[in-house]
C-alpha cells in the first residue's frame, strides 16, 4: 500500500531552537493516529510541516507519492488548527458561507462560489445534523457548533486525510464524546485518514488505532496495541503510565 503522507529524516527549527530533529513516519490510508507528547513536544510543527506552513531545516516529505513543494492537491487534505477563531469577527460570515470556503482550494482563478457549491456545503451540513444552523453568523455558535462548523468546512472537498490540533480543547464532555465518534465512523465507514493532535493519550486510545508519540524526537510510532506491549516503551515511560495510556485502548 503507497503511504498517504512519508516524513523521512525531518528536522525542523523555530528561529534557533530545535524544536524536531530526525523524525521519519509513514501514514498509510485509512489510519487513525493520535498524535501525542508532552507541551513543546513539537506535535504541531510537525503537522505545520507536514502542511507546508513551516519550513524544513533538513529532510523531505511526501504527500500521496508527491514531493510536498510539488504537491497542490490540497483538496485532499482537510485541516482543523487549534485555534477556533480562524473568522476574522469584523468579516461576519454565515454557517454556509465558512462551510463553502473550504472549496475554493480546488478552484482556479478566478474563484466562485457557484450552484453545485452550495448544493455540496448544504449535503454537508445536514450530515453532521447543523443545517438549521446555516444563517446564523459563526460567532453567534458555541464551542461545539463551531467545531462542527469548521469540521464541514475540512469535510466539503471530500478530503481523504482529516488532520485536527487539539480539536477537543472547546467542548464540554459530551460534545467531545460526539465528536469523536463522528470521526471514527468517517475512518471506519469512509476510509478517510486521521491524523489528531492531543495531549490526552488515555482518551483517544479509544478511537485511534495508531499512536505517534513525539518528544523533539520520535519516541513511538505503531499500533496502540504493540504500545501496550513494548517493554522499550515501559522503560521510557514507566510501567503506571504506560498502563494510563493503554487502559482506555483496552
Amino acid at each position: 500500500m503507497n503511504p498517504i503522507i512519508e516524513a523521512k529524516n525531518l528536522s525542523v527549527n523555530y528561529g534557533q531552537t530545535e524544536a524536531l530533529k530526525n523524525v521519519s513516519l509513514m501514514v498509510e490510508q485509512g489510519d487513525f493516529i493520535g498524535l501525542a507528547g508532552p507541551n513543546g513536544a513539537g506535535k504541531t510543527t510537525l503537522v505545520k510541516a507536514i502542511l507546508g506552513l513551516l519550513p524544513v531545516l533538513s529532510g523531505k516529505i511526501e504527500l500521496f507519492g508527491i514531493e510536498k513543494e510539488k504537491f497542490n492537491d490540497w483538496g485532499k487534505i482537510g485541516y482543523l488548527p487549534q485555534k477556533l477563531s480562524t473568522i476574522n469577527a469584523l468579516f461576519p460570515a454565515t454557517v454556509d458561507e465558512v462551510v463553502t470556503l473550504g472549496l475554493l482550494s480546488q478552484k482556479k482563478i478566478p474563484r466562485r462560489i457557484g450552484f453545485s457549491d452550495r448544493k455540496r456545503a448544504n449535503e454537508i451540513l445536514q450530515e453532521l445534523g447543523i443545517d438549521n444552523l446555516k444563517k446564523k453568523m459563526l460567532s453567534e455558535l458555541s464551542g461545539g457548533q463551531q467545531q462542527k462548523v469548521l469540521l464541514a468546512r475540512a469535510l466539503v472537498s471530500n478530503p481523504q486525510v482529516l488532520i485536527f490540533d487539539e480539536p477537543s480543547t472547546a467542548l464540554d464532555p459530551e460534545s467531545r464524546e460526539f465528536f469523536f465518534q463522528l470521526i471514527q465512523r468517517l475512518n471506519k465507514q469512509k476510509g478517510i485518514t486521521v491524523i489528531l493532535i492531543t495531549h490526552d493519550t488515555s482518551y483517544i486510545g479509544q478511537y485511534a488505532n495508531k499512536l505517534l508519540y513525539v518528544d523533539k524526537s520520535l519516541v513511538y510510532f505503531g499500533k496502540f496495541s504493540d504500545f501496550c506491549r513494548d517493554q522499550k516503551m515501559n522503560s521510557y515511560f514507566g510501567e503506571y503510565e504506560q498502563h494510563i495510556i493503554c487502559h482506555q485502548h483496552n
